[in-house]
């Protein structure tokens, strides 16, 4: 089975009804994209931009959900509220979330199977930081992610997973293509132990300050099947160079 490819843009908490523009752009570049192509706006923003796009080959996202479908959490987003405002796909377990408010694998597991249960796609993310890098436990760390937060039944059409090395995002560092090279045969390897076919065609994206100017050369590397981006995915010229490369990797 072979994974198929995915551009994922994570807004985080950048974007106002104004910002819905650069999402009617990039459905108006690529109205026939060869990849699959996603936009993870923050929560108010998800149902305007299912509405801009509705139709078009660009996929809606959350950025986050609850464990639960609904009760007393305060501020909280449930997957089913996600997908009933137009999300097919929800990030979770990003660094972000980890570092500042505490989630554990644990608790990205059970979010992981309440977007499942309201049809969503989980994207998990999985990353070191520079510390872990640099005391050579890269693959120790990512591994125990990996094992922690995905649920036994996952599929390649229920999952995506995003390497995300915590020392990369949004600081302009990226690791060399052998260190993303490393991780994600690494990472296959072990949900093709885990999930046998279906975890060969699991989606593996790359995350961590893609841009147009390396998002060929980070595609090229083996078992990269997209990419989870940030700040390059805020403006439609930016994103869609990123999409441009994917393309051109198929």
């Amino acid at each position: 089975m072979t994974a198929r490819k995915l551009a994922a843009g994570n807004w985080k908490m950048n974007g106002l009804a104004a910002d819905l523009v650069e999402a009617e752009a990039l459905a108006k570049a690529f109205p026939s994209p060869k990849v699959d192509v996603l936009l993870c706006p923050p929560a108010t923003l998800i149902a305007p931009m299912s509405a801009k796009v509705g139709g078009s080959a660009i996929a809606v996202g959350g950025q986050n959900c609850h464990a639960v479908e609904s009760g007393a959490h305060t501020g909280d987003v449930s997957a089913a509220m996600l997908a009933d405002a137009g999300a097919s796909y929800v990030i979770v377990g990003h660094s972000e979330r980890r570092t500042d408010h505490g989630e554990t694998d644990a608790s990205i597991r059970l979010k992981t199977q309440a977007a499942w249960s309201a049809g969503l796609v989980a994207i998990v993310c999985i990353g070191e930081t520079l510390g872990q890098r640099e005391d050579g436990e890269t693959l120790d760390v990512v591994g125990g992610q990996l094992a922690g937060s995905l649920p036994d039944d996952c599929t390649a059409a229920n999952t995506v997973v995003a390497y995300e090395p915590v020392w990369a995002i949004g600081t302009g560092k990226v690791p060399t293509l052998d260190q993303i090279a490393e991780v994600h045969v690494f990472l296959r390897a072990k949900l093709e132990d885990r999930f046998g076919a279906e975890g060969a065609g699991i989606p593996l994206l790359y995350g961590g300050s893609v841009k147009p100017s390396n998002a060929d050369e980070i595609f090229g590397v083996s078992n990269v099947d997209g990419a989870l981006v940030g700040g390059a995915s805020l403006k439609a010229a930016d994103f869609g160079g990123i999409i441009g490369a994917l393309e051109r990797a198929e």
